[in-house]
């Protein structure tokens, strides 16, 4: 896991997958999925990176999930991020850590975890995404782009055009993450996005996670290669 972001960040230049699911935790327990087989079906699907979100466990559930996630994904090229804690992520023998507005600053997720460690970083605006483009944040996440019912202190839904904004303030990578389905992947690629993080929209009913992943990556265009 380490080996494979440490190589990917060996020229400061990350190139992210199309999808970035989000393994949220609270979402999971409230519709009765066991997050391991969760996480399996998303590993069996071809996914590469992941972020694991936990706004409710305390410390030690937190890090026992961590430690099976990293089990599952064993032996695979897949980067695991750490959701809001550079801490947890550093106890967690992660390299990566996405924070929000509220949350560690770029710089300091940096120095706890270390100089080469990927750090993501939420944005709502334009002022946000210059921000985090000078803290040189190594990815950039932009939302929400459609209404979302993922969050219910959401903010403003910034559309296409706001990630089309984004793409024009910013070179580094840019995540769009909000409403996004496999209907309106493409177009959110096509306003500049490099890759579309989702929650919900992997637990469609009557279709499974890994079924959701390869229709979402069957509605994109191919990544450039590294």
């Amino acid at each position: 896991m380490g080996q494979a972001l440490r190589g990917r960040l060996s020229s400061r230049v990350l190139r992210l997958p199309r999808l970035y699911p989000i393994v949220d935790a609270e979402m999971l327990e409230e519709r009765g999925i066991e997050m391991g087989t969760f996480v399996a079906e998303l590993r069996d699907a071809g996914v590469t990176l992941l972020q694991y979100r936990d706004k409710r466990g305390n410390e030690e559930q937190i890090l026992r999930n961590a430690r099976m996630i990293a089990d599952v994904f064993r032996g695979v090229d897949c980067s695991l991020i750490m959701n809001d804690d550079p801490v947890l992520a550093m106890l967690s023998d992660w390299d990566a850590v996405h924070v929000g507005q509220h949350d560690a600053a770029v710089g300091y997720a940096r120095i706890v975890l270390s100089a080469e460690a990927i750090v993501g970083c939420s944005t709502h605006n334009d002022q946000q995404v210059v921000a985090a483009d000078i803290a040189r944040a190594d990815y950039i996440a932009i939302g929400p782009v459609f209404a979302t019912s993922t969050k219910m202190d959401a903010e403003p839904v910034v559309g296409l055009e706001g990630v089309r904004r984004a793409r024009a303030l910013t070179k580094r990578p840019l995540v769009a993450i909000g409403g996004i389905t496999p209907e309106n992947a493409r177009s959110v690629i096509e306003a500049g996005a490099d890759s579309v993080a989702v929650i919900g929209a992997l637990l469609r009913e009557g279709s499974t996670p890994g079924d959701m992943v390869k229709r979402f990556l069957e509605a994109m265009p191919a990544a450039e290669s590294v």
